[in-house]
């Protein structure tokens, strides 16, 4: 299974055991997820940025369910905006983006959803990885291997690598000594 940026960076926020969020402060997961988003969008040509701005290159749909009506709002907004006001924006859906990127994990079975109880009472729902799929352990290393490696990353590494450092996602990657 081929996985967009998005969906990456969900599975690096998840811990792979036990399907439970890494511990990162504040909003970092919503703005992780927004940043993957806007990312995906520049790698299908849709939009740019400069040191300030994002713009739009391409208003055609790039056929995701989940880029597209992101990519309809910037259409819309019909204005050049600083790229920190789109990613503030699109993070404040953070929590229904990231149900729609674990529904996609789910259904191409790369995560299961488990249902549990805290403390008998309240609902606690989990995506640990799915037995048999190694996506989460492939970009994991894929990614330990563009920050301990002197080789060139591809364009998509570069930016993920970029992500998850702003994220503060690298020590999940990268052991003590590391």
């Amino acid at each position: 299974m081929s996985l967009t940026m998005p969906e990456e960076i969900l599975l690096l926020l998840l811990d792979d055991e036990t399907g439970r969020p890494v511990g990162l402060p504040g909003p970092a997961g919503d703005l992780a997820l927004a940043g993957a988003i806007l990312m995906e969008l520049a790698l299908a040509g849709r939009i740019d940025t400069d040191l300030k701005s994002l713009i739009l290159v391409d208003a055609r749909p790039v056929g995701d369910a989940l880029l597209d009506p992101v990519l309809a709002r910037i259409v819309a907004a019909q204005a050049v905006r600083p790229s920190t006001l789109w990613i503030q924006e699109i993070a404040q859906q953070g929590p229904d983006l990231r149900a729609q990127v674990l529904e996609r994990l789910v259904a191409g079975g790369v995560l299961r959803p488990v249902e549990d109880r805290f403390l008998w009472v309240f609902p606690d729902r989990r995506y640990p990885k799915a037995e048999g799929h190694e996506e989460s352990a492939e970009v994991r290393q894929r990614l330990r291997g563009v920050l301990l490696d002197d080789d060139i990353p591809d364009p998509r590494d570069a930016l993920l690598i970029g992500l998850v450092r702003a994220t503060g996602l690298v020590a999940t990657l990268l052991d003590e000594a590391e």
